[in-house]
């Protein structure tokens, strides 16, 4: 499908009674979207919405658009009951999510983040309620904006409302700093703008020029020339933006605004930019967030004629407003990432080396949170020379997961280490510690001990604590589940007694221990998770054990997935290998 290049013409029912000025709207805006009337029909539908989704207009419009084109993740229509879209358009709410599906036209599933907002019929069209849907996808490219967009007019009220819906709903969707930036340019230039400079305090209040990106035919083009660290703030100064970067206020400028001599290093840098840009006119807003002041936004004009006016300082303050909540929250995210990174680095510990055996672990966070949480995995070797195993999930994903998480592991480790008992004995205690002095809700955990008979034969001794199942796949490529030694969960209070079980590890066979995110999948059942990750493991058991567990993790974890992974492997020492230690010995 040819799509039109952002000519800002919007297709309407077949019947061609949708009214211009809904027509008009929707073709102004930069973003996907489409407008639905009170029973969730659509009734109008702009180039970009034909684009991303893959769609012509006469495929869109007088269709449901639930039942057209919400999905859940794995491409299956989703029921009215579950979806949080159709209910705003009954509603007449405005409402957001950052990650839903949408169907294509050519099949395949889009995930999509989604505004919705609604307008005020009167004037429009001839219905009682009319929703606009505002969306966009990080896997699907936008065609570039035509020429016709740079014409600065003044907006309409239903044109600025539909522009700061699109700025919150695209720079809400992303948790990026970096991304976030770059999606504010493309909201402002060529619409607004020619130019877009934005300036970002540091730590220090160091100044450092981000952006410098310049409309050019239909493209935007990076000026890194013109970017890089900035003199620091004078905290005296009545220029423009040195008054913008500490938050004092919102001020027109243009070249004759820097002809005089500079009274600090910014305003030298000003009158640089001034000249390499051929600015004409701009607007220099302050960009802040609920808590501080975090640098300002610069837009301006070189080849648009017209001048920005004191009219159009409230506009770009109120997109200023929004993408500093958005900046900040993507900085706090990232600030939180780094510490949860670092944390669970530590927390997360290093497999030993064991002589004989192979092992490899891989933790993935939950998606939507923290970087952390309750699952875990350790192996470490005992006093009597045996190698203890353990894999854990703790209720929840998030640092009180986490320290809950580190407490059994530590407890864990001291009482293997001190008692030399039955593994049902080491957990049995852990269960009344759980209970006492441990600041953890509810787990689960797999605990054993994997050690070495005189003949060169490994084996392992486990109980399970209402943990998912060990899986035991021989090199042969037979796989089965070990089911015996399971018992209730952890933090019941309940002090049941708890049984062990034993299995060999036959030469070359791989031992794999793992938390239910690996397994677990909306609307799919937990038998279809096992024999999914049963007959992947049987297929890629001849791989080297890294790879192996990566491509299991590849294959296996569910793509809706929002809990965190475990996944431990162990591989025992091929026949050859076992009976060399056996004649060395």
């Amino acid at each position: 499908m040819t799509v039109p290049e952002s000519s800002g013409t919007v297709s309407g029912p077949p019947s061609g009674g949708t009214d211009p000025k809904l027509v008009a709207v929707l073709g102004a805006l930069g973003t996907a979207a489409y407008a639905v009337d009170e029973q969730g029909r659509i009734i109008a539908v702009n180039a970009l919405a034909e684009h991303v989704l893959a769609r012509s207009a006469t495929e869109l419009v007088g269709h449901d658009a639930h039942d057209l084109l919400h999905r859940d993740a794995h491409g299956q229509p989703m029921s009215r009951a579950r979806c949080a879209m159709r209910p705003t358009f009954l509603a007449g709410r405005p409402a957001q999510a950052e990650r839903e599906w949408f169907a294509r036209g050519d099949g395949s599933t889009l995930p999509v983040s989604w505004m919705t907002t609604p307008l005020d019929p009167q004037g429009l069209v001839d219905h009682e309620r009319v929703t606009l849907v505002l969306f966009h996808s990080p896997d699907v490219v936008e065609p570039p904006k035509g020429a016709a967009e740079r014409v600065a007019r003044p907006l309409s009220e239903l044109e600025r409302l539909a522009l700061l819906a699109e700025t919150t709903t695209r720079l809400t969707s992303t948790l990026d700093a970096d991304e976030t930036v770059h999606r504010l340019v493309s909201l402002v230039v060529p619409r607004l703008a020619d130019w877009v400079i934005v300036d970002l305090l540091r730590e220090r209040d160091e100044v450092w020029r981000a952006v410098v990106a310049h409309a050019e035919n239909g493209a935007v083009t990076y000026h890194e020339e013109l970017q890089g660290p900035m003199p620091p703030v004078p905290q005296h100064s009545t220029m423009p933006l040195s008054r913008a970067l500490r938050g004092v206020a919102s001020t027109l400028a243009g070249p004759g605004t820097y002809q005089q001599p500079p009274d600090s290093g910014i305003m030298a840098e000003q009158r640089r930019l001034f000249k390499a840009t051929g600015m004409h006119s701009a607007a220099i807003v302050p960009l802040r967030s609920a808590r501080e002041v975090l640098g300002a936004v610069t837009l301006g004009r070189s080849e648009t004629p017209q001048p920005f006016t004191p009219a159009d300082l409230a506009l770009l303050e109120d997109i200023a407003r929004r993408a500093g909540l958005a900046l900040d929250n993507a900085r706090l995210y990232q600030r939180q990432r780094k510490v949860a990174e670092t944390m669970q680095r530590h927390l997360l510990p290093q497999l030993p080396q064991v002589p004989g055996l192979e092992m490899a672990a891989r933790y993935l966070p939950a998606p939507d949170a923290s970087q952390v949480g309750g699952d875990w995995y350790d192996a470490f070797p005992l006093s009597d020379g045996a190698t203890a195993l353990a894999v854990g999930d703790v209720v929840g994903h998030d640092l009180d997961a986490a320290a809950g998480m580190a407490q059994l592991r530590n407890i864990v480790r001291a009482y293997a280490w001190i008692q030399q008992e039955p593994s049902s004995r080491i957990v049995e205690r852990l269960d009344q510690a759980v209970m006492h002095i441990a600041d953890v809700p509810m787990a689960t955990m797999i605990f054993g001990r994997v050690d070495k008979t005189d003949d060169g034969q490994w084996f392992l001794s486990w109980t399970n604590a209402g943990h998912p199942p060990p899986l035991l796949v021989t090199h042969d490529g037979l796989a089965h589940y070990l089911t015996d030694g399971h018992g209730i969960l952890l933090g019941t209070g309940t002090h049941q007694p708890r049984p062990d079980a034993t299995a060999a590890l036959p030469p070359g066979s791989t031992l794999l221990l793992y938390t239910d995110g690996l397994i677990e999948a909306p609307g799919h059942s937990l038998d279809e998770g096992l024999y999914r990750l049963r007959r992947h493991a049987a297929a890629l058991v001849h791989r080297p054990l890294p790879v192996f567990t990566d491509q299991l993790l590849h294959r296996v974890r569910p793509a809706g997935n929002d809990d965190d992974v475990v996944l431990f492997t162990l591989r025992a020492p091929a026949a050859a290998q076992a009976g060399a230690r056996v004649e060395g010995g």
